[in-house]
């Protein structure tokens, strides 16, 4: 899964990396965590200056899916996730991903290994980043909520799948990252069925990211400095995957 994640980059950085036409000033966060205003990329109406493709837009939503039939928020889970194996199908996902595809750009995501019972100890929090530094951009998906009173509110989640050699040891999960020549295709909606990019919904390749053991400050939301992401001291040491031979004499696998 992806609960929390970080988002460190300039409003100009982000600017370039995803073309959007406008942004507006925001402070550095190194602890984004659901229910919170997350940063979407939504695919605009009108062509960039020169270009035949949509300018794409910066919007504001909470972390935290709706699905528009959903009459009381209170009594309906926590959507901060979804799937990507299942999204298409899934009620709660299915209009989303056919008409709201967003990008979130991100510097990276936190996730958490727990060992097993048996083993002992505690959970071991991990700042995953790009190797090669820089902004990614997760599939995400939106939905605006409408409550009885006729106000709004933008939702989204992060889509997920599951997880890469190198995050696997850690987590069984991790957020899908649309690729920069894969922006146009994800954020088009109009042409775009959810057929055709389920390709583009799959781990990314094990090199890609980093996992840095980091201190457990980063489980309580109201630590938000740049320390939440300096290297732990005295941390275990990375799990391995365990490998098995695959049936039928195939490759070994880590699965």
């Amino acid at each position: 899964m992806c609960g929390r994640y970080a988002l460190t980059a300039t409003p100009e950085d982000i600017l370039e990396f995803l073309s959007v036409i406008d942004i507006d000033d925001f402070p550095k966060r190194y602890n984004i965590a659901p229910t919170q205003p997350i940063l979407l990329i939504v695919a605009g109406e009108s062509p960039m200056p020169g270009s035949n493709v949509p300018a794409r837009k910066a919007v504001l939503a909470r972390w935290g899916f709706i699905p528009g039939w959903v009459k009381d928020p209170a009594d309906f889970p926590l959507l901060i996730n979804a799937r990507a194996e299942t999204a298409i199908g899934k009620a709660s996902f299915r209009a989303a991903m056919r008409h709201r595809r967003v990008l979130v750009p991100a510097s990276g995501f936190y996730e958490w290994h727990r060992p097993a019972k048996e083993e002992g100890g505690k959970a071991q929090a991990y700042w995953i980043r790009p190797r090669k530094g820089g902004i990614i951009a997760f599939a995400g998906l939106m939905e605006t909520w409408s409550s009885a009173d006729g106000s709004e509110v933008d939702t989204a989640a992060i889509l997920t799948t599951h997880a890469n050699a190198a995050i696997a040891p850690i987590h069984g999960r991790m957020p899908v990252v649309i690729q920069p020549e894969d922006f146009e295709t994800w954020l088009d909606c109009k042409t775009q069925e959810p057929k055709a990019i389920e390709h583009l919904l799959k781990p990314v390749q094990p090199d890609f990211f980093e996992a840095i053991p980091v201190s457990d400050r980063v489980n309580k939301v109201a630590n938000m400095g740049p320390d939440l992401q300096e290297p732990a001291e005295h941390a275990a040491p990375l799990p391995q995957p365990q490998s098995k031979k695959a049936k039928n004499g195939d490759q070994l696998s880590l699965f």
